[in-house]
């Protein structure tokens, strides 16, 4: 009679389930750190997208340490040996728990952001993240050992798994983590599930030793070892690296207008890994040739669209995540064609870290100096494509067919040379020429070469005649892109615009007579002219602060004895503000004192004397994406805190995509203040009346007293929410609250 077996020798029993559950497990902590981490250091550097960015490159290079770790650890013949090393780096990883940003450094430097990021999130997150990276493809390692004699046991199908717990958690932060836990909570959370994770990884070990698997060596899929050339190794890598930049390219161009926030984030990380579990599972999606026509006509629709701000928010969504899907895909897809017997997983998986990291640089790194606009991400596209397989061989009709594409792409940007931008119907005629031009790009996607060069060129022509097209100069940083150019407008002649990646963020006129006239925004009849003009008209000397430079138009609104400081994050918006050769509101139309303190406002305004301002105004964009954290309950209350006792706080919350009064009302409630709000529809014509929303707030309701006595104040937002903090905040919802109004 045989001896019963245990349940621990069950539970040991080295299964395919434990092996998925391992590596699936692994990924969810791996995904789920990112975007929390990321949002907690999301305040302290102004909340654009390229904090998102920087953050994604500092993950993928974390990740090719893991992976090559991985890589040099299972080189050794002792299994123990191996689980012994990773099991105790675990433990010792375990030392930076629970997860908080640490900051040795000081605070951050707005001259220098990008390398205060990279070691705080060294420092606070490093550890645990390399280690807990290192697990996909040390488990597909060991699998390949365990299993080396079964049919159908492929390691790379846990490649599939691990992406599908990667995809599970990046869906489930937005939706179920951040809206309900609170960022310690959330921290506290994952130590939990760490230290789960390591005793899962010990029962994996140990059903490993139970079976001799250190003895086994990894199979061979030809019967000696597989030879692996370079142009294969450099396709790997070049096939790894195009999607990796075109997931940072997307989620900056849908995060720079909305808001730079987890829910945004996740959307094209989420349809990055949805690309691998497809790529790497046994069953298609769809026939590869269906995924390529698709492909060929959401690409070059969205490529000509993008520069058109016309299109609503969820048709570019629509247009930008599917473009990069379907190209990451069959990137990814062909990736899978290249992949190598077993022998060389763990150096296969270190080329696609590899191709990560050069990817994300691109973006992160590279572009923001080389380039003075997000060109790199229509590049990227474009080069994709070259992944595409090119079929068939040339014929005369190709030709006709590229020859008639190019000119009818060409005929664009010739028009607007000729005609310039005279009516709206001649925009139309434009973009119509686009789109048909990019028919005939559809005609040849077969050929590859023909397709991309179409493609390019129609990229370059979209750019030129398109809404985003910029007469003057541009300059980029990590902060984002800004241009400076001149239009003409009806009422004020000729000006000078101030255009923060879409939105413009300041007008001044350039003629003596209107120099000094507060433009846009600050016009006289819109809701922030009528609240600015009538406090800088009170007799009593203004001491004022402002949250956002742009122009410095508000300092055209001071009288003699006003001192107006600005707190202003980005250092090139003051070079340009600040310049009199440039923008003048500042040096030329104040006649109070100007100052202006470098630095995120929550940290450089947190630092002075409370109740010294008469007034104090958040007016801060990263182009139309409104900081989130400086709108919070605690943001709010220290506002509040700086004001004089009959001091007033102006909250400028106007936006295309989100409803913001909502949480704003609700803030200044719950910071213990009094607010009223005013949503004006702006001006049918010119350029000098925006759509705008506002709320002003004290500490006492006889601050507000002059203007609670006119009709356009509210006292109620009509879209009530719930107060943001800095542990929650609902962009989702502010979403859809803004669909309901429009």
């Amino acid at each position: 009679m045989s001896r019963p077996t245990s349940l621990f020798a069950k539970f040991t029993n080295p299964s395919q389930a434990i092996f998925t559950a391992t590596v699936f497990c692994s990924a969810v902590l791996v995904f789920s750190v990112q975007p929390m981490i990321a949002k907690m250091v999301l305040p302290l550097l102004g909340g654009g997208p390229s904090i998102w960015n920087t953050s994604m490159v500092f993950f993928q290079a974390v990740l090719l340490v893991g992976y090559g770790y991985a890589h040099l650890l299972q080189r050794l013949r002792s299994l123990k040996l191996q689980a012994s090393i990773h099991i105790a780096l675990l433990i010792v990883a375990a030392l930076a728990l629970p997860l908080a940003i640490h900051q040795p450094f000081g605070p951050p430097t707005p001259s220098q952001p990008v390398l205060w990021l990279l070691g705080v999130l060294s420092l606070s997150v490093g550890a645990p993240f390399a280690v807990l990276s290192a697990t996909a493809p040390l488990v597909q390692a060991w699998h390949a050992r365990a299993f080396s004699q079964q049919l159908g046991a492929e390691p790379y199908k846990l490649y599939a798994a691990s992406n599908l717990g990667s995809l599970a958690s990046l869906l489930a932060y937005p939706i179920i983590f951040e809206p309900l836990a609170t960022v310690g909570a959330q921290s506290w959370s994952w130590s939990f599930g760490y230290g789960l994770f390591a005793l899962l990884m010990a029962a994996l070990a140990a059903s490993m030793f139970r079976i001799g698997a250190a003895e086994k060596a990894v199979p061979s899929e030809i019967g000696k070892r597989e030879a692996i050339g370079w142009k294969r190794v450099l396709a790997w890598v070049a096939l790894a690296a195009a999607p990796s930049s075109l997931m940072l390219g997307v989620t900056t161009h849908i995060t720079t207008d909305i808001a730079s926030a987890p829910f945004l984030w996740v959307l094209p990380l989420a349809l990055y890994l949805l690309t691998f579990i497809i790529a790497f599972s046994d069953r298609p999606i769809a026939p590869r040739n269906v995924i390529l026509a698709v492909q060929a006509v959401i690409t070059v629709v969205c490529i000509v669209l993008a520069p058109f701000l016309g299109v609503p928010i969820f048709g570019q969504l629509f247009l930008h995540l599917a473009a990069f899907f379907l190209t990451a895909l069959i990137c990814h897809q062909r990736l899978v064609d290249l992949r190598p017997s077993a022998e060389h997983l763990t150096a296969f998986y270190f080329c696609l870290s590899l191709g990560g990291v050069l990817g994300g640089s691109i973006n992160a790194f590279l572009a923001p100096v080389l380039l003075d606009n997000t060109y790199e991400y229509q590049a990227m596209m474009v080069l994709a494509c070259l992944a595409r397989p090119n079929l068939g061989r040339l014929d005369q009709k190709d030709w006709v067919i590229l020859a008639t594409g190019v000119v009818m792409a060409l005929m664009a940007p010739a028009a607007l040379l000729i005609w310039g931008y005279e009516t709206d119907a001649l925009d139309t005629a434009r973009l119509l020429v686009l789109l048909v031009a990019a028919a005939f790009a559809v005609f040849v996607q077969h050929r590859v070469l023909m397709y991309v060069l179409l493609i390019g060129l129609l990229a370059v022509c979209a750019e030129y005649v398109g809404d985003r097209r910029d007469d003057g100069a541009s300059v980029r940083n990590f902060y984002g892109v800004i241009s400076v150019s001149l239009d003409e407008d009806d009422e004020f002649g000729e000006t000078k615009l101030m255009t923060y990646g879409t939105t413009i963020h300041g007008i001044q006129a350039t003629s003596p007579e209107n120099l000094c006239t507060p433009l846009y925004y600050y016009s006289n009849r819109t809701p922030i002219g009528q609240v600015l003009r009538y406090e800088f008209q009170q007799p009593k000397t203004m001491h004022a602060a402002v949250i956002g430079l742009g122009t410095g138009t508000i300092a055209a609104f001071t009288k003699p004895g006003d001192r107006l400081t600005y707190f202003e994050i980005n250092p090139m918006v003051v070079d340009l503000a600040m310049d009199p050769e440039i923008f003048s509101y500042t040096s030329t139309c104040a006649k109070g004192k100007v100052d202006v303190v470098l630095g995120d406002a929550r940290l450089t305004l947190a630092g002075r004397d409370n109740g010294q301002f008469d007034l104090l105004m958040v007016d801060a964009f990263t182009s139309d994406s409104i900081p989130a954290h400086l709108m919070t309950t605690e943001a709010i209350r220290m506002y509040l805190s700086k004001l004089k006792p009959d001091g007033v706080l102006v909250m400028h919350i106007s936006n295309r995509h989100l409803e913001l009064g909502g949480p704003a009302m609700a803030g200044l409630r719950a910071a213990g203040g009094f607010g009223l709000i005013q949503s004006s529809p702006g001006a049918d014509e010119g350029m000098h009346e925006p759509p705008t929303m506002l709320v002003i707030g004290s500490k006492s309701k006889g601050a507000l007293e002059h203007f609670a006595k006119q009709p356009q104040w509210l006292s109620q937002e009509p879209y009530k929410a719930r107060a943001w903090t800095d542990d929650y905040m609902n962009l989702p919802g502010a979403l859809i609250r803004n669909l309901s109004v429009h």
